[in-house]
């Protein structure tokens, strides 16, 4: 009797597993069948943030059964990355970071993203770590052989903080963000603050022997397998995801995605901003010209737009705009002076204009110095054509015809007909002339000429 109702109970178990679909189908979740994916290659910076939150958004209205993010980064801006730590952990669809393809990496603000993940994979030869956070005007490097270097040196640094305060509080700040994620997520976060304090960085498979992610998986396929039936807390609450064979849609970024990535290169904002400023001087310049002043306009405005969603010292602001300002006013009137200063704020301003500097987000000396060269070329020129328009005062109407050589055509008593400037012209003179001599323009009255004889000496010049 005991055996038939096992029998029984046996059947039952294998007629609800048939009517009723496993969490591989993706239905056991209310989710769809469905994953989407979204790549992050190169610098993260505030495109990247924003291309993640809009596919969190999508993520959300479709009801994925997950988002990948694909990441292959050496990191980034603080701010930019702490939007997407705060957009996944916010996220209502679970977030698998992966990093990929092989031979890509996780470095440092890529390292936070990955520990923030509900679910952390990488690629077989990829690499993640070196999450110190990089500050502008750091200690400069140590010369081999020098009296700092050893042991002993290296027993003082552990024991000492790391750099000045300022640095010392980013580097504590860092290092409670990556352990507040470690422990939000089950992960190693001993290693996670030597990846912050030492710049520690793992292989994929030493990274899986840490614990530091959950698997390592070759493509994508293998990745939904190894993620399929894992637990993950979304909001609260736990979850199995459904993952294995569900088709994967890759979401691509915007034109508007695309623009801001290419705008917020420091060195793009900055070339934005003197194209902006030249164009301005040209259309005050020439009134009318109108394409200079439009272009310069919107060039200036996304400049402006694209350093305000960077990290920017406003000081090294002032000093590029006060820069350029001594420069045109060098082109207005020409001091030297005002030159040299213009080139030297500029050159300054450009090197403190970040506040932190973060990998893909360096100031580049060649931009800087041919944007100084170009700065300082353009005031001279303009300052040239100023001071040759200057000297050379516009002459027109009766002023243009006086002094030009013209021919008597023919002549009686006081008052003829001349040829002057391939014209005829009616003429009059004081003094007696014949056809044929040569005389030019003293005045010109109406439509009449006031004519006078044109003596020319041995050496061309008139007597």
């Amino acid at each position: 009797m005991k055996l038939a109702r096992a029998v029984l109970l046996a059947a039952a178990f294998v007629a609800a597993a048939a009517v009723c679909p496993s969490s591989a189908t993706g239905e056991a979740n209310g989710r769809e069948k469905i994953v989407l994916r979204v790549e992050m290659d190169g610098a993260i910076g505030p495109a990247s943030a924003r291309q993640l939150e809009e596919a969190l958004a999508v993520a959300a209205d479709r009801n994925a059964q997950a988002l990948i993010l694909q990441m292959d980064t050496p990191g980034g801006l603080v701010t930019s990355m702490r939007e997407m730590i705060a957009a996944i952990l916010a996220s209502p669809v679970p977030v698998i970071g992966y990093v990929a393809p092989a031979g890509g990496h996780a470095a440092s603000a890529g390292t936070y993203i990955l520990y923030a993940t509900h679910v952390a994979a990488m690629a077989p030869g990829t690499n993640l770590g070196a999450a110190t956070p990089i500050e502008m005007g750091g200690p400069l490097p140590s010369f081999p052989g020098d009296k700092n270097d050893g042991p002993e040196a290296d027993k003082d640094k552990k024991n000492a903080p790391a750099g000045d305060a300022m640095i010392a509080k980013a580097t504590n700040d860092a290092v409670a963000l990556i352990r507040s994620l470690a422990e939000l997520r089950g992960r190693n976060a001993e290693w996670g603050e030597k990846a912050v304090r030492e710049a520690a960085s793992l292989s994929a498979g030493a990274a899986l022997q840490e614990h530091v992610i959950d698997f390592v998986a070759r493509d994508t396929t293998e990745l939904l397998q190894l993620a399929d039936g894992r637990t993950v807390e979304i909001a609260g609450k736990k979850e199995a995801l459904a993952t294995k064979g569900l088709p994967v849609e890759t979401l691509e970024p915007g034109w508007l995605i695309r623009l801001l990535a290419v705008i917020t290169d420091p060195n793009i904002a900055v070339i934005l901003m003197l194209v902006g400023v030249y164009g301005l001087v040209f259309e005050f310049t020439s009134p009318g010209a109108v394409a200079p002043g439009v272009i310069g306009t919107i060039c200036l405005l996304l400049g402006l737009y694209a350093l305000n969603l960077l990290p920017i010292s406003y000081a090294g602001l002032a000093l590029m705009l006060l820069g350029i300002i001594f420069l045109v006013v060098e082109a207005l009137n020409p001091t030297v002076v005002l030159g040299l200063g213009g080139v030297a704020a500029f050159l300054l301003g450009a090197a403190m204009l970040l506040k932190i500097e973060g990998p893909g987000f360096e100031m580049s000396w060649a931009v800087i110095g041919t944007a100084a060269v170009l700065t300082l070329g353009l005031a001279l020129l303009t300052g040239s054509y100023l001071w040759a328009a200057r000297k050379n005062v516009p002459r027109v109407g009766a002023q243009a015809m006086q002094g030009l050589p013209a021919e008597i055509l023919d002549w009686q008593g006081s008052e003829g007909h001349v040829l002057a400037r391939g014209e005829r012209w009616r003429a009059k003179a004081d003094e007696p002339l014949a056809a044929g001599d040569s005389v030019e323009v003293a005045d010109v009255r109406g439509l009449v000429l006031t004519i006078r004889r044109r003596n020319v000496g041995s050496d061309g010049a008139r007597q």
